[in-house]
């Protein structure tokens, strides 16, 4: 299997199972002499970590990254950076009885057809678990960005849809984020979610997210046509996230709906100074960045194992039934 690789001139690589002994990643790529610690990675970490409120899986995992490479005395040294996040919390044997079926949604039977073999265990390399690596390599490319643009530029996310549920953009309140577990900035729609979660979760079913990013103090000039735009590669990233089925810039797939005159981000110049008034093109155009907020947004489907029992077949092309039972992550 390749394809484990991510970027071009910083580029990092993942590898290992959700339930094997443990997941990491190596960075290539990162400028020398950036100041940078085990804790600048453990933070950002945190954020992900499951088994922090009722609404995520319970697997309670700690991890606690190690750097093995690439940091001297506390800075890069432009050499590859590798570390390494330890499994402490698998429960494989939850999924014994399920080991030859298909689990509908997931991507079981394209793994099993393409490779021959599947990790059935937590989905090996299909697994989310495979996206703490990721944001390990993200927290890197974080303090970078930090050291290259200052502290005008920082970037933040948030879920704004849960099924059909919508927050009021209105609302939108960045210290919000981190008060409540659905990382909601309209905390009016908070109550609203966790009340359809719970219906959701008695009835043996799932729902979908929308969660939309923001990056501010991001200069002019990022991105290069045609086949390297800003929008292309960072759609891209969004994509390879598991469960990820839309990515959105902007105004996105909206924009099939408004006028020249509505969607055209209007351009005014105040004090020596360019202005745009609106930003339907999230702050990107031709695939450059105009100096806006880039604003990016994708969807994530229902989580595909649930108690509900479906149709689905065997490894050995049986009609079967399956009913996904116990800690599945």
């Amino acid at each position: 299997m390749s394809f484990n690789t991510f970027g071009k001139l910083f580029r990092f690589t993942t590898w290992g199972e959700s339930h094997g002994p443990a997941i990491g990643c190596v960075v290539d790529g990162c400028p020398p002499n950036i100041a940078i610690s085990e804790k600048d990675i453990q933070t950002e970490l945190n954020k992900r970590r499951p088994g922090q409120s009722k609404f995520v899986t319970q697997r309670k995992e700690k991890d606690q990254v190690q750097i093995l490479s690439g940091v001297f005395q506390g800075k890069t040294t432009g050499t590859p950076i590798s570390m390494i996040i330890f499994n402490e919390d698998t429960k494989s044997r939850d999924y014994e009885s399920i080991k030859d079926k298909f689990r509908p949604g997931h991507a079981d039977f394209t793994y099993f057809m393409k490779y021959g073999n599947r990790d059935f265990r937590g989905g090996g390399r299909q697994s989310a678990r495979e996206t703490a690596s990721r944001v390990a390599a993200g927290a890197i490319a974080k303090v970078v960005l930090q050291k290259l643009l200052g502290k005008k530029f920082s970037i933040i996310g948030g879920v704004i849809q849960i099924g059909p549920l919508m927050i009021d953009r209105n609302l939108w309140n960045d210290k919000e984020i981190r008060k409540n577990p659905f990382f909601c900035p309209d905390k009016e729609t908070v109550p609203v979610w966790e009340q359809y979660l719970l219906d959701i979760r008695k009835s043996g079913s799932s729902c979908g997210a929308i969660i939309e990013l923001r990056a501010k103090g991001v200069p002019v000039g990022l991105g290069a046509p045609i086949y390297s735009k800003l929008d292309q590669d960072i759609a891209a990233g969004l994509m390879s996230i598991n469960a990820v089925k839309g990515v959105n810039i902007g105004a996105g797939m909206n924009a099939a709906s408004l006028t020249g005159e509505t969607n055209s981000d209007e351009i005014r110049s105040k004090g020596g100074k360019t202005k745009f008034l609106s930003n339907n093109a999230g702050g990107i155009l031709g695939g450059i960045s105009t100096g806006q907020d880039i604003i990016a947004s994708f969807a994530v489907k229902p989580t595909s194992s649930i108690l509900n029992t479906r149709d689905t077949i065997d490894t050995k092309g049986r009609n079967t039934k399956i009913s996904v039972r116990g800690r599945h992550d």
